[in-house]
C-alpha cells in the first residue's frame, strides 16, 4: 500500500499498524529542519506547493520506490508552509520483509526526494 499526504501544519505520525505484523521491518524516517543551510544559520524553511503537482510527484516517487525495491508499504507525509528549526518536515514509514530491503528503499526514496 502507498499513502502520500501533503499537510499544512505540524505532521502527525503514522501509527504502527497491527496488519504489518508479518513484516520483519518497519522503518521510520523523520526529517527535521536543521539550524544551518549551506553554512548559514536559519530559523525556518518555507516549503511551497504547486497546485496538484507536489502530491502527484510525491505519489509517483513512492510508486517507483515500491516497484524498485521489495517492500510492502510506503507511507509519507510532507509538510508545506513555514517549518521552524527542529520541526519535522517529512515523515516516512516503510514496511518490508527484511530490514536491508527497507533500509535500501528508504535511502533511495529520501535521496530522490531531495
Amino acid at each position: 500500500m502507498i499513502k502520500v499526504e501533503i499537510v499544512n501544519g505540524p505532521i502527525g505520525f503514522f501509527p504502527t499498524d497491527d496488519n504489518h505484523r508479518q513484516d520483519g521491518a518497519e522503518l521510520t524516517f523523520n526529517g527535521r529542519v536543521r539550524a544551518t543551510e549551506h553554512g548559514k544559520n536559519i530559523t525556518a524553511l518555507e516549503y511551497e506547493k504547486y497546485e496538484g503537482m507536489a502530491q502527484t510527484e510525491l505519489k509517483q516517487l513512492a510508486k517507483e520506490t515500491v516497484q524498485r525495491f521489495p517492500i510492502n508499504d510506503l507511507f509519507c507525509r510532507h509538510r508545506i508552509g513555514r517549518v521552524n528549526v527542529g520541526e519535522t518536515s517529512i515523515h516516512v514509514v516503510i514496511c518490508s520483509k527484511h530490514r536491508q530491503e527497507g533500509i535500501d528503499a528508504m535511502s533511495w526514496f529520501i535521496a530522490e526526494l531531495k
